[in-house]
């Protein structure tokens, strides 16, 4: 009497579901991740003949920077939206609107990141703000 034989199966492992879990593992983490990018803005200031201010040991500065990126107390603005630079201000005066605003832009800063600057001030309630310059290099 003749039996069939069994086929036998090779007792391999499917590699493509560990794969998919890796790559989902890595798309999570890569998402998730915050990444802390430090604020360092290079300013080429106006100038401008004046006496100098002397810095208060409270104030609020807005940095822009010649592409209109801001920055507020040397914590860089999410994006250049009104909305967004209202919150940043709000956030970093916690409501207290009598604090000096020194608003410090580069030279060839757009006047309008200037003026969505001072706007957002004054629609806030802030009434001491000052643009900082530097004194003229005298020519030779």
């Amino acid at each position: 009497m003749q039996f069939r034989r069994q086929k036998k199966e090779d007792d391999n492992v499917n590699l493509t579901p560990l794969i998919d879990v890796v790559f989902l593992l890595l798309i999570f983490f890569m998402v998730s991740t915050t990444f802390t990018k430090e604020t360092h803005l290079s300013l080429d200031l106006p100038e401008s003949d004046g006496e100098p201010m002397l810095e208060q040991k409270q104030q609020i500065e807005i940095l822009i920077n010649a592409d209109g990126s801001y920055a507020i107390n040397g914590k860089s603005v999410v994006n250049t939206t009104l909305t967004t630079l209202k919150g940043a201000i709000e956030k970093t005066a916690e409501g207290d609107t009598s604090l000096p605003m020194v608003i410090t832009a580069d030279a060839k800063t757009p006047h309008q990141a200037v003026v969505r600057a001072m706007d957002a001030a004054g629609q806030l309630g802030f009434v001491h703000l000052s643009i900082t310059t530097k004194n003229p290099v005298p020519e030779a």
